[in-house]
């Protein structure tokens, strides 16, 4: 039954979005799904969600709500509160942590600040709870007006209902920024009626009008159904309405204004306060109109308000019946009489700091310290709520309300948190403003850092590496050691990013030394000594990176900085550690916003290894997060770990593929880094398929100064790959000088990528037979228990160096090894090498079988993975931020693929490497 049955009238011309909101409600057993609307005020939004409200009530919904009322958008989760009012006794349901997320998102506990995800993941649950009783519909209505906090939970929420019984819906005016519309979620504009439609309503609204003001009407009120609906009433009462001179919305204004008029003027009043009013309760609004009056006022002064239609009321509160009427009172008054309504609801909440102190902010100007501190308090209390758009808010009132000696910390705590929310047209002109203000060097320091986190820029020379490294000493000197330290990251970063100039890297490297011993306690000392000088500090940081590995759960923020640093010396499997330990722990405490690097760190460190179950849910996670966090860097970078999988698997064209994507990214924003790891996907797919000429040349990009793709740090990780494809191009001579290159530059250091890589190198390119038969020896001698990968090149390459030399039978064994190790990793391309070279050798062996896990998902695997290490649907989903019904969909899938029918067989179904327990 379509939802207009019962709303035949309001909802003329709207065919088309009656039938989408039918069938999501109908087809509410086969998931959920999330809907925006968006048109300008009057446009029939609202009706519609009333419409999609009685409809849902009739199959059996339970229905939510929240509505946004402008001066409640600087409340923390004011919108969210009026959503989940409803449920709060549900929340007993909750785990603990999920409960004093939610208690403290409403301030109601004294634990430490959520993460934002915690509370949205929080809320995610609780809905979840309530839609096992029945399907359930929730409303977001004026969402543009709806505090950001809540928008950003119900933004999360929406993009996981897929499996769920739930269907949100949300309307917003249009021209209006909002994350519920920035969210990808399907979305529809409603336009204005066609000619027929509007026709049909203004005949429904006004019979009796002549010709001539009929197509007045029709004219002005543009297929607008309120205006449909209002303007007649205005010609009606012959209200001095200056049609067709004022956009529509202040035309309907000016009529909603007339009919306000007509009212008794205690009426108009309590109207005003309550247009100002960030909460509709009756006895708040009434008691400061007493105020401002100066006597008494009774409750019975709404009533002509309610009968002309401008109000509904109920025993504890008021609404408006449109927001353009809230306005029009709003607008109707002079700023005196605005500015006393605030002052008196201001008296009036005394007892309730967060709502006062907004009020006696408003509309004032100048200099007012006492209200600055109070903004400043309140800024306070929204982060420890975690509700960061409200709080930055408050510090950017505070600071238009401070004293110049307070302005500068203000102005910067403002900045530091739009960078936080990602609002980086923000944060310039807050930073300019500060340096206006004869900053002192901890703040001039501060500005450096946001805006450099805000603008990724190469370090570029040394009078720019110099200029950052002493604003970060000085803020170390003036005793901001924290700030020092993260200044010092951020310029180690960039050079990471992109490799500076010698002159500017040896500037790093003087200033990483001064920072002190890498043996030290801060683990951001050992990662930007590591990004400095990844090759002189080596063997350094590699002692401390073993020592913490003995750590069995290193703190969160510790593992964060300890792998990349490993990363940076090249010791793959300590990274894979601490990286592991990083992105579990950012999970378990809500950071979201850190995991997309990490998780792709993470992802490239286990391609390396060819440990697939970590490396292909890592680069979808990271993907996802991206995505939905809006930073393209970081999408950019999975592409690249997709592209090393790809082309390590053999899947030429799906390593190409992700590798262009990726380079579509990074190429314009100079991220040198990206495009440099882009190709290694390039250089393992040519590899496996015999290309040598291709894989020489993409690997030596990453050599020349002119490519994008210029990196020599991490070049130094492809010298073997290069040495192999040099041996089958004929550029040996070539190869062997890079290899002498990378031998001065990076040492050989045990336990690195790059001593790998050359004992592969040296024994490929070895002068003589008897050198070689050497090299190949040192080589699969060494312990390579961590780089499986690596070990079957090398068997491959010593049983084709072995064949070359006409020992046949001998060559048969390293051939066979070789194939099985590329058969258990399976990359495709290489094993079908170490088969061909078999045939020639006399020997055949059958194609490897596809392994049932090769038919999962990157998602599904993950969610296989750690459904056989033991945890729930609801363990698993508060690990991936997703609903628990979403995993068990997904475990529905999982099942057949693998030709299993029970959890308990998972285990056995997944190669022991992918289903291991974790530390």
């Amino acid at each position: 039954m379509s939802i207009a049955a019962s709303n035949p009238g309001p909802l003329v011309g709207r065919d088309a979005e009656i039938e989408l909101l039918t069938s999501l409600l109908d087809g509410i057993q086969d998931g959920g799904g999330a809907f925006v609307l968006y048109g300008e005020p009057g446009i029939g939004k609202s009706r519609l969600l009333a419409a999609a409200a009685a409809g849902a009530r009739e199959r059996g919904f339970t229905v939510l709500s929240a509505a946004g009322v402008q001066s409640e958008a600087h409340l923390a989760f004011a919108g969210l509160h009026q959503l989940v009012r409803p449920l709060r006794f549900r929340a007993a349901d909750l785990p603990a942590a999920q409960r004093a997320a939610l208690d403290a998102a409403f301030g109601l506990g004294q634990e430490p600040a959520p993460e934002r995800f915690q509370i949205a993941m929080a809320v995610l649950d609780l809905l979840g709870e309530v839609a096992t009783d029945a399907p359930l519909l929730v409303l977001a209505e004026d969402a543009q007006w709806l505090d950001r906090p809540t928008t950003e939970v119900l933004a999360f929420v929406a993009r996981r209902l897929q499996s769920d019984p739930i269907v949100l819906l949300a309307v917003v005016r249009e021209g209006y920024p909002s994350p519920l519309v920035d969210a990808g979620l399907p979305q529809r504009r409603l336009g204005g009626l066609g000619p027929a439609e509007a026709m049909a309503l203004l005949d429904m609204s006004a019979r009796q009008l002549s010709p001539v003001i009929r197509d007045r009407l029709l004219t002005e009120a543009a297929g607008n159904p309120l205006a449909l609906i209002e303007l007649p009433i205005a010609a009606a009462r012959q209200e001095p309405i200056t049609l067709g001179s004022l956009p529509l919305t202040q035309r309907l204004e000016q009529a909603f204004a007339a009919r306000v008029s007509d009212l008794p003027e205690a009426t108009q009043l309590l109207l005003l306060v309550a247009a100002h009013s960030d909460d509709g309760r009756l006895s708040d609004i009434v008691d400061a109109a007493g105020l401002v009056a100066g006597s008494t006022l009774g409750l019975d002064l709404f009533e002509p308000a309610a009968e002309a239609g401008i109000v509904d009321l109920d025993l504890h509160s008021v609404r408006f019946r449109h927001p353009l009427i809230r306005s029009a009172v709003r607008q109707s008054a002079s700023v005196l009489q605005r500015r006393r309504v605030h002052e008196a609801l201001a008296e009036v909440l005394r007892a309730e700091p967060d709502r006062r102190v907004w009020h006696s902010a408003a509309l004032i100007s100048g200099t007012h310290e006492q209200i600055a501190n109070e903004l400043e308090e309140a800024a306070g209390r929204a982060r420890r709520r975690g509700a960061v758009a409200v709080a930055l808010t408050a510090w950017q009132r505070a600071a238009e309300l401070s004293p110049p000696a307070q302005r500068a910390p203000r102005l910067l705590a403002a900045a530091e948190l739009a960078f936080e929310l990602g609002q980086r047209d923000l944060v310039m002109p807050l930073l300019r403003e500060v340096e206006q203000l004869d900053p002192d060097p901890v703040q001039r320091a501060r500005t450096t850092w946001i805006e450099e986190a805000v603008q990724t820029r190469p370090l570029g020379d040394a009078p720019r590496a110099t200029s950052l490294i002493a604003a970060a000493e000085q803020a170390g000197q003036a005793g901001d050691r924290d700030l020092q330290l993260n200044l010092a990251w951020l310029v180690a970063s960039r050079a990471w990013l992109v490799d500076p100039a010698p002159t500017a890297r040896r500037v790093l490297i003087e200033a990483a030394d001064r920072l002190g011993d890498p043996e030290s306690a801060d683990p951001r000392i050992l990662a930007i000594q590591a990004y400095a000088d990844p090759f002189g500090n080596a063997r350094a940081i590699l002692r401390r990176l073993r020592a913490a590995a003995a750590d069995v759960h290193p703190d969160t923020d510790a593992a964060r900085y300890l792998g990349p640093a490993a990363v940076a010396v090249g010791a793959f499997d300590i990274a894979a550690t601490f990286l592991g330990e990083a992105v579990e722990g950012l999970r378990t405490q809500g950071r979201l916003g850190h995991l997309p690097r990490v998780l792709t760190l993470q992802g490239h460190m286990a391609a390396q290894v060819t440990d697939w179950g970590v490396a292909i849910p890592a680069a979808e996670e990271a993907r996802r997060l991206a995505t939905e966090l809006r930073e393209p860097q970081w999408v950019a970078a999975a592409d690249t770990v997709d592209s090393i999988i790809a082309g390590i698997r053999g899947d030429q064209d799906a390593a190409e593929r992700a590798a262009a994507r990726a380079e579509r990214i990074a190429v314009p924003t100079g991220a040198n880094i990206t495009v440099a790891f882009a190709q290694f996907g390039r250089i393992f797919a040519a590899l496996g398929a015999g290309r040598g000429s291709d894989a020489y040349e993409a690997a030596e990009r990453l050599l020349d100064p002119a490519s994008p793709a210029h990196h020599p740090i991490i070049a130094c990780w492809l010298i073997g790959d290069l040495a192999e494809a040099a041996l089958h191009t004929g550029r040996i001579n070539e190869a062997r000088a890079r290899v002498k290159q990378v031998e001065a530059e990076s040492g050989d250091i045990p336990g690195t990528c790059i001593a790998v890589g050359l004992l592969h190198a040296r024994a490929l390119l070895a002068e003589d037979p008897g050198e070689a038969a050497g090299r190949f020896d040192e080589a699969l001698g060494t312990d390579l228990t961590s780089w499986p990968l690596q070990r079957g090149r090398l068997l491959l390459a010593y049983g084709q160096w072995l064949r070359r030399q006409r020992r046949i039978a001998e060559s048969r064994a390293p051939l066979r090894d070789a194939r099985d190790a590329f058969d258990a990793m399976g990359c495709a391309a290489w094993g079908d090498q170490a088969r061909r070279e078999l045939r020639a050798s006399g020997e055949s062996s059958r194609r490897r079988d596809l392994a049932p896990r090769d038919q999962l998902t990157a998602q599904e695997l993950q969610i296989a993975q750690l459904a056989a290490q033991g945890l729930s649907n609801r363990d698993i989903a508060q690990r991936l931020y997703l609903s628990h019904r979403t995993i068990g969909t997904h475990l529905y899938r999982i099942f057949p693929k693998l030709g299993i029918t029970s959890r308990g067989e998972l285990s056995s179904a997944l190669p022991a490497r992918a289903a291991r327990p974790e530390r």
